[in-house]
């Protein structure tokens, strides 16, 4: 056990002293800073960059002209010009726009928009929507409705979203809980491929470096395994809470120096009062070590099997498979539909449990699905590991020899 220490203890010390390491934990605070920044200058230059907008308005109708009224960054002006004039005196003014309205405006295209540059799309929302609001009043009228009783008796009903507890009932921030299943999914999902990558490549380097045959003649390879993948999770963690710490250091900074509207991650904090982040974070912490100890030891596998890196390619089709597909289904499905059985299935099958799992987490599953989940995960890891550290033991030491599927088939039955 002293020996697996020892190595993790190498693991470890060696990659938070790498320039890379403390490059990106500084880089993900800084971008935020930098995204609050511009942010800052958008809200302060809004005035610079909102200008209005003249909008001439050729009207052959006559029915819109007048009734076209003055909105955010846009403004309305009835042209005198007839159409051939008015393209004309479009050409003095390029901040100018022309609006022609021909009596034929229900036919496609037949309303146009003219202008030296390109309209925003603010400003085409705005002309399209005044406009099939007065088409659709005056044809009410025409067919005789009372546009004004109408409007009386439009509704306007806001549905909340409640759940009832033995305490009473709570907001059920369904939304929140939304963005926080799909967020602890992305990141397990991101972090399983970049983290298990690392240890992969610190495997065929030593490989490669003939520095494995030293450490083995001192270590069993099942122990320099697990200390590899101990200590890569270490930095990992370590990594994490270092960017979530700065991240709302450099929130709270900024919100106080900036005088701008609130930071989004602060604002998205202010929403999530009621929502048991505690737990969450526990579990997170919990699929992620299990789900990074699975993926790991196959990763490692892989390392030990080949000479290069380039070599892997074949090998990591059938491992990533199970996790991308689970990541498309999570975004797509899973988050819509938590308790459906193919959210049960893919959360209790090791392979796709993680990502599966952090998406249902924050809206409750039943407890016996959570349990057998977990089993499941700790069942799973010390069986892959147990699998990947009898590749691991005879591939560190074969050099030269592309391996295969039925030559890891061997090495997994080789006696020692």
């Amino acid at each position: 056990m002293n020996k697996v220490f020892l190595i993790i203890q190498r693991e470890y010390i060696s990659r938070v002293r790498k320039k890379a390491f403390l490059v990106t934990v500084f880089l993900v605070p800084a971008l935020l800073l930098a995204m609050y920044a511009v942010m800052y200058l958008i809200y302060k230059n809004s005035s610079e960059l909102n200008t209005t907008r003249v909008v001439k308005v050729v009207d052959d109708t006559g029915v819109f002209a007048d009734k076209l009224h003055a909105g955010k960054n846009i403004k309305f002006q009835r042209s005198t010009l007839p159409l051939a004039a008015a393209k004309k005196a479009l050409k003095k003014d390029h901040e100018q726009i022309l609006l022609y309205i021909p009596k034929n405006y229900e036919e496609a295209k037949g309303v146009q928009i003219l202008s030296e540059k390109k309209p925003s799309i603010m400003v085409t929302t705005a002309i399209e929507h005044q406009m099939n609001e007065i088409s659709t009043n005056n044809k009410m009228v025409a067919a005789g409705i009372d546009t004004a009783r109408l409007k009386g008796i439009h509704s306007n009903i806001d549905v909340s979203a409640l759940e009832v507890t033995d305490d009473g009932e709570k907001d059920s921030n369904i939304g929140a809980l939304t963005i926080i299943g799909i967020a602890c999914a992305v990141m397990i999902y991101l972090s399983l491929f970049i983290y298990g990558a690392q240890v992969m490549r610190g495997v065929i380097e030593e490989k490669t470096n003939r520095i494995i045959e030293v450490i083995v003649s001192s270590v069993k390879p099942f122990q320099l395994m697990l200390g590899k993948i101990i200590g890569v999770g270490l930095v990992s963690i370590t990594q994490f809470v270092l960017w979530i710490v700065l991240s709302l250091v450099v929130s709270y900074i900024a919100s106080k120096n900036f005088n701008a509207p609130q930071s989004p991650m602060l604002g998205f904090l202010d929403t999530v009062k009621n929502v048991p982040v505690a737990s969450i974070i526990g579990y997170f912490l919990f699929y992620f070590l299990t789900g990074f100890f699975l993926y790991s030891a196959l990763f490692a596998a892989v390392g030990s099997a080949v000479d290069s890196e380039t070599e892997t390619q074949q090998f990591m089709f059938p491992i990533t498979m199970p996790l991308l597909f689970t990541y498309l289904i999570s975004v797509s499905f899973l988050a819509q539909n938590p308790d459906s059985s193919l959210a049960f299935w893919l959360s209790v099958v090791p392979f796709t449990a993680p990502v599966a799992m952090m998406v249902r987490i924050p809206f409750d599953p039943p407890g016996w699905q959570i349990a057998i989940s977990m089993c499941m995960m700790v069942i799973g890891f010390i069986f892959t590991t147990w699998v990947a550290a009898r590749i691991y033991r005879v591939g560190i030491l074969m050099y030269g020899k592309k391996a295969s599927y039925s030559e890891l088939v061997k090495w997994f039955f080789y006696k020692e």
